[in-house]
């Protein structure tokens, strides 16, 4: 995670993407704007999940322990070689990671698909991504951290519904299983999302207070992330619109002042501010600064949240921590701030 900060805007200057013809490009997004929401089917026993490393490179025991523990659950498991190669920090090459993708989408044989590990690297192949292909094939797409681009750029290019969860390195924890299951499951009627008790380890750690911003309650659309990957789509063809939308956010090891670069940058974007809801999950490390003068974590999320009125909580049980819930992007809800409850308003599978 460290390294993907540090060298995101060197990085992504450079992307092998950018040399696509933004012509072409624009030719093929504009197939999907708007686009028509599209929801990918419900996973039962049996249901193959294909496994993907869009991201960062990981160990072997990572892909089979993830492996172990999807069987349990009673799927089965689909990978290419491509998960198992290196390019650097990467799992492959640019083009690799987003075949594998494509791949992924196209085959009939798998169901849904899960990212085995963020990391970075998502916003260097988000323009090698066949969205036509994926548009006539939905499918479950779960992940989050780096994967938050694919996501939320996925859906506002094909309307595919896609699932902020747990990836495969961080699938061991039973709320988390649970969670995922009952957002993914075929009966998905009156789901309402509601938080983990907090482990008394964890009572007294001010990254995992839980209080409320803006009181209210809310309705709209759910979207968001991880805030460094929000940020890093504003200005793309895969920018979120936050428009009457619920907007998830997280990070994690940033210090607050890097928290209120992102926020204010985020609050000055085109949409931000008509946003719906906000509801924050853990943001884990991010308390801590070398600087004795520093602003806490808090005081930047209340500094920089409250002056928009908007209903908005810190809190939930997501992000870069063992409990994290999994909540569909592109599926309407209502938020309220008081017990910090989501509730989807429709079906997030079909």
């Amino acid at each position: 995670m460290a390294s993907r900060r540090k060298f995101f805007s060197s990085v992504a200057s450079i992307s092998l993407s950018s040399l696509i013809p933004m012509q072409m490009y624009a030719n093929t997004a504009s197939k999907f704007s708007p686009p028509t929401r599209k929801f990918p089917k419900a996973l039962k026993n049996g249901d193959t999940i294909g496994l993907i490393a869009p991201g960062y490179a990981f160990p072997k025991d990572v892909l089979e322990e993830t492996e172990n523990t999807l069987k349990a659950l009673g799927f089965k498991t689909y990978h290419t070689d491509r998960v198992l190669e290196r390019h650097g920090y990467f799992s492959n090459t640019d083009d690799k990671r987003a075949a594998d993708i494509n791949h992924m989408f196209q085959n009939s044989n798998v169901d849904a698909i899960l990212c085995i590990r963020g990391g970075y690297g998502c916003t260097r192949i988000m323009e090698q991504l066949d969205y036509g292909a994926i548009a006539k094939n939905p499918k479950a797409l779960i992940g989050f951290s780096d994967v938050t681009a694919l996501l939320n750029g996925i859906f506002k290019m094909t309307g595919l519904v896609t699932f902020h969860g747990p990836v495969g390195s961080t699938l061991d924890d039973d709320y988390s299983i649970k969670s995922l299951q009952k957002v993914l499951s075929p009966a998905t009627d009156d789901i309402t999302i509601e938080n983990t008790e907090l482990e008394a380890k964890y009572q007294s750690n001010p990254e995992y207070e839980r209080y409320t911003i803006t009181p209210g309650i809310a309705t709209g659309r759910i979207c968001g992330g991880s805030l460094t990957l929000i940020n890093a789509l504003i200005g793309t063809p895969q920018e979120i619109d936050f428009t009457d939308a619920l907007v998830f956010i997280e990070d994690v090891e940033e210090a607050p002042y890097r928290i209120d670069r992102m926020l204010t940058q985020l609050i000055e974007s085109k949409t931000f501010k008509n946003s719906a809801g906000i509801i924050f999950g853990v943001c884990a490390g991010c308390n801590e600064s070398t600087n004795p003068d520093s602003f806490s974590l808090k005081e930047v999320i209340l500094d920089r949240i409250r002056p928009l009125n908007i209903p908005s909580v810190y809190g939930m049980s997501f992000g870069h921590v063992k409990q994290n819930l999994t909540f569909p992007i592109g599926v309407h809800a209502t938020f309220k701030t008081e017990g910090q409850t989501i509730t989807l308003l429709e079906k997030p599978v079909s």
